[in-house]
């Protein structure tokens, strides 16, 4: 005969029974542990003058561009509190609030947030083609398409993604990458902690970053020509076939790979290379402090 203290449970049911109702004890005592979301769409007249402002402080935002003649809004909300109930009011409290002014539609996205409480949206929005569109976005990603018309971009924590716009684009992030392809326009891309890339842009393009790579490819050059520059980064340049252009790169902490036939100046110091493209004119300047520069 065995003798021995009692088993802790009576078979695997009451075991993992006493298992969730002990999980479900501790995530009750989670102020975000109930959390529920919703989706709604509404829609907006176009404004007469063709202008756009988004503000949204939590979730993603995308604008695409289409034929169309109105604005369409699709909004997923999504809110976690302490309780069912909490989460309800505020999934509840997450609304549009718009306004016209001077022929701009002003769509913002508000959010009451308290120490126990979280919300935020996503938004798709539908725009005509020609709609010039501005976004600014505390905490979340930004995505802009098929737009027809100038186009702004600010997040603080967030990437920006640009494609296939025919206007003058700004984009900027603080803590996230940004990436452009197929712009035809000037444009002006920033990130403090980030990487850029440019994909196939025809005009003139000035790119900056505190920190990462810059990756740009031209399929034509603006009369402003290119300036690119981080501080801790590599920076390639593909260029044209055919470039007249005055290039200047120059490196603290690095090497310089030009692959192009530079008409190269006399006098050139270590870390810098200065000449000529074609008949030159279009300025070209690359800068990192730390970090290598290619131009194909």
């Amino acid at each position: 005969m065995t003798v021995g203290s009692r088993p802790a449970h009576d078979g695997d049911g009451t075991r993992r029974e006493g298992i969730g109702a002990f999980l479900r004890n501790l995530l009750s005592g989670i102020p975000w542990s109930e959390c529920t979301e919703a989706h709604s769409e509404q829609h907006f007249p176009s404004p007469q003058a063709k202008q756009l402002r988004i503000e949204n402080g939590n979730g993603r935002t995308r604008v695409v561009g289409e034929e169309r003649s109105d604005i369409a809004v699709r909004i997923h909300k999504r809110a976690r509190a302490e309780t069912d109930e909490a989460a309800t009011r505020l999934l509840e409290a997450i609304r549009i609030e718009s306004h016209e002014e001077d022929g701009t539609l002003s769509l913002e996205v508000t959010t009451p947030r308290k120490w126990n409480r979280h919300g935020h949206a996503n938004l798709e929005i539908h725009v005509p083609h020609g709609t010039q569109v501005t976004v600014l976005a505390r905490n979340g990603k930004i995505c802009l398409d098929g737009l027809r018309s100038c186009v702004r971009a600010r997040s603080s924590n967030g990437s920006v993604h640009v494609s296939d716009v025919v206007g003058d684009v700004a984009v900027e992030t603080s803590n996230a990458k940004v990436a452009c392809s197929c712009i035809c326009g000037r444009l002006v891309a920033r990130s403090s902690n980030g990487k850029i890339e440019v994909v196939d842009h025809r005009g003139s393009l000035d790119a900056s970053t505190s920190n990462g790579l810059i990756r740009a490819s031209l399929g034509e050059m603006g009369s402003e020509g290119v300036v690119l520059a981080t501080s801790n980064g590599r920076i390639v340049l593909d260029l044209p076939e055919s470039v007249d252009a005055d290039v200047d790169l120059r490196v603290d902490n690095g090497v310089i790979r030009a692959q192009r036939e530079l008409q190269t100046r006399s006098g050139e110091s270590t870390g810098r290379l200065r000449g000529r493209l074609g008949r030159g004119g279009t300025p070209i300047k690359l800068r990192t402090s730390n970090g290598t520069i290619s131009l194909r």
